[in-house]
């Protein structure tokens, strides 16, 4: 858990106290975000919703609840639709930040103002309509709309090295979706849209194992002068 990677014991709820992680916490966040996942889906008391916007409000709540009830992750708050730190005027699905002790992860200061991880959230599949193209979780043709395309573009994390995707697979199956996407991905390469290649493709780790989740693992270069992204892509099914 993320208080066994401080480098001093971390008081519970203690506001104003000064935490200091690994940068390997933010994986171990991931990992705890992994865990929460199949508990949201079968609660019982959870509205069967089917949108993006009322699934990652719900998940908000949940993930608030979860960290507030375990031990070192109660330093920690999900907020929603929350603006990207540097390019303004863009909105970042979920993302998670200090409740109230200031973080320090490798000489960066982050306070409860500040975005610890940014996470984007996608629907598999793309709701049908005339203004969306169905690539969404990669790409958006008809803008830069496409999760992957936001991080590979620095227009969403830039200030990250690692973000998190969070799948809601709603037809057919995660391993469907993975073979669609990379197909997508390979169309790329050489298109339009420069900069893709084969590195991109989401690729399975065997030590990537959760009940009821499929993850996958990414890494994108960026333009803008930014070192690479990795992502880990969180899929879980609704149906």
């Amino acid at each position: 858990m993320l208080a066994h990677s401080a480098n001093h014991q971390v008081q519970s709820g203690a506001l104003g106290k000064n935490v200091h992680l690994e940068a390997t916490s933010m994986h171990e966040l991931l990992d705890f975000i992994a865990d929460q996942l199949p508990g949201w889906r079968d609660h019982p008391d959870r509205p069967k919703k089917t949108s993006e916007t009322d699934l990652t409000s719900q998940l908000c709540g949940y993930l608030n609840t979860a960290a507030r009830f375990s031990s070192g992750w109660d330093i920690l708050q999900f907020r929603i639709e929350e603006p990207d730190e540097q390019q303004k005027g863009r909105k970042i699905d979920l993302v998670a930040s200090p409740c109230g002790p200031t973080v320090w992860i490798e000489g960066r200061r982050c306070t409860q103002f500040d975005t610890l991880l940014p996470i984007e959230c996608k629907r598999l599949p793309t709701p049908k309509s005339k203004d969306r193209d169905e690539r969404e979780y990669v790409i958006s043709r008809k803008a830069t709309t496409g999760g992957i395309q936001r991080f590979k573009a620095g227009n969403h994390g830039a200030a990250h090295v690692l973000a998190g995707m969070i799948g809601y697979v709603q037809a057919e199956s995660p391993a469907i979706w993975h073979g669609r996407l990379n197909t997508w991905i390979k169309e790329l390469d050489g298109s339009e849209h420069a900069g893709w290649t084969a590195k991109d493709l989401l690729r399975t780790d065997p030590t990537d194992t959760k009940p009821d989740l499929t993850i996958y693992r990414s890494s994108h270069a960026r333009e803008k002068g930014l070192s690479d992204i990795d992502i880990l892509h969180l899929w879980i099914e609704m149906n």
